[in-house]
């Protein structure tokens, strides 16, 4: 078992000290099936001192300057830079990414957004004029993040980043299956030098530790990202205190080919896309929805992307396909792979059980399927593994029904050769995020989702008015404002 500091541990009021539930939950490198380490789960009474903590703490923070905030994020973010390698390891270990996405696709995402977090509160205009009212925007108060596993930093730093620029305080639940870079996260905070209180971090599942803050009473917003029917049980959780609830749940991204797109690069990259990861994203691209008479044509595409991608042990710096996250999501993808096939899909390559000479751990085989009506299950139910859906559709209307006909609409997808005609299109899309011809990643774009999917905008600006109050004070002087 690989030796990771304060595993039994909470970090409550800028120290780290023993956690008062006694559970103890596995954390299982997905790769192996093998113990890398053990957990505490903090129940309802760590929860209360994280809380406490953080009440006390939230005059301090929101009295803080910009110039403060700005520091602190900075000092983060300088951290993140030298925990590096061992942030990489522990995502490498807990849930199977990787090791070289996990030092190019994941960490980068931390530093990126603490960067364009600082980069808004530069800018940022707190008090505003409305002809005799001021307007001012001030921090919410104690925020309660609860967090996934399939991107851990990413997820983590996309919510503490913007509770610090604002000036709130927050208690952090990291995922159960994915804790070990959280309390990697958590020592780089603490060395960051912020008040006590302001940041608290306490390990458990959702039924314990993650319901105790939502329902708490003093705690004032919920962000909580995950599947959909979790996120419906935080909300409910949540109303009996009328908190903020934020939410970004789940995704069955639509990725429409139009007829002039370039099909060679479309395909190649929707499939790596939806690869990518594992699979393991909300916004992954599962649903292909091509012309009806290319249907060959993008079969024998996937097929040959699809042969590319190269499964094996994370640690392995040239493999690019790991496990999925544990053995409950294996065991759903493998059912869903098995619905594709009773219903009548055509597979394409790929299938059911495990790569070719891997015996253990959770591999799950890369695979496509074709011709998939769209009333099937892997065309409405959430994969949440390396399996893609192939469409097809009659013409450009037929391509947007099919694309809205879902509950969710957290992201979409659309290739063309015209960017006029792409965003015409994108503009009637019920999601909250559409990319045109596979951009490079913008963490200023507001990221979140329509339906099903959730509700508020992370990332960049919109992020940060996630974590504020309005005040309007409106009134009259014989002094100006």
């Amino acid at each position: 078992m690989q030796d990771y500091k304060y595993l039994t541990d909470s970090y409550i009021d800028g120290q780290w000290r023993p956690t008062h539930g006694t559970e103890l939950i596995d954390v299982v490198n997905p790769a192996t099936e093998h113990v890398v380490a053990r957990i505490a789960a903090a129940d309802a009474h760590d929860v209360d001192e994280a809380v406490a903590a953080a009440r006390r703490a939230f005059p301090r923070m929101a009295a803080s300057t910009v110039e403060e905030r700005i520091e602190w994020l900075r000092r983060i973010e300088a951290g993140f830079h030298s925990r590096k390698e061992d942030l990489c390891q522990a995502m490498s270990a807990e849930m199977g990414v990787p090791i070289d996405s996990a030092r190019k696709v994941h960490f980068p995402s931390g530093p990126d957004h603490l960067a364009e977090t600082v980069k808004v509160l530069k800018a940022f205009e707190f008090d505003s004029l409305h002809g005799t009212t001021l307007v001012t925007k001030e921090p919410i108060g104690v925020c309660g993040l609860i967090t996934p596993w399939n991107f851990p930093i990413n997820q983590v730093v996309c919510k503490i980043a913007p509770a610090i620029a604002a000036g709130c305080t927050v208690v952090l639940k990291p995922s159960e299956v994915s804790p070990l870079s959280a309390l990697i996260i958590a020592e780089i905070v603490h060395d960051a030098g912020l008040p006590p209180g302001a940041f608290n971090l306490v390990n458990g599942d959702g039924a314990g530790a993650g319901n105790a803050i939502a329902s708490h009473p003093d705690v004032d917003m919920v962000s909580f990202t995950g599947s959909t029917r979790a996120g419906i049980a935080v909300a409910k959780a949540a109303a009996d205190t009328v908190k903020r609830v934020g939410q970004e749940l789940g995704g069955k991204s639509a990725n429409i080919l139009l007829d002039d797109a370039d099909f060679e690069r479309a395909v190649t990259l929707g499939v790596n896309r939806c690869f990518n990861n594992s699979g393991q994203s909300c916004v992954a691209p599962t649903r292909m929805l091509v012309p009806k008479n290319r249907m060959n044509e993008v079969m024998e595409i996937a097929t040959r992307v699809a042969a590319k991608v190269r499964i094996g042990s994370p640690a392995d710096e040239t493999v690019t396909l790991g496990p999925v996250a544990n053995r409950a999501q294996f065991e759903k993808v493998q059912r869903l792979i098995d619905a594709g096939l009773k219903e009548g899909a055509t597979l394409v390559t790929g299938g059911p059980g495990r790569p070719q000479g891997l015996t253990q751990g959770y591999f799950v085989q890369p695979t496509v399927f074709a011709n998939v009506d769209p009333s099937m299950t892997i065309a409405r139910e959430e994969i949440f593994g390396p399996v893609l859906s192939v469409i097809g559709y009659e013409d450009e209307d037929d391509a947007v029904r099919i694309a809205n006909d879902t509950p969710y609409g957290l992201g979409a997808y659309i290739q063309s050769g015209s960017l006029v005609r792409a965003r015409s299109v994108a503009r009637r899309m019920r999601a909250g995020n559409v990319q045109i011809n596979y951009p490079p990643v913008d963490r200023g774009a507001p990221f979140g989702g329509y339906k099903q999917s959730g509700n508020g905008r992370e990332w960049g600006e919109f992020g940060l008015n996630e974590y504020l109050e309005i005040k309007g004070i409106p009134g009259y002087g014989k002094d100006t404002v």
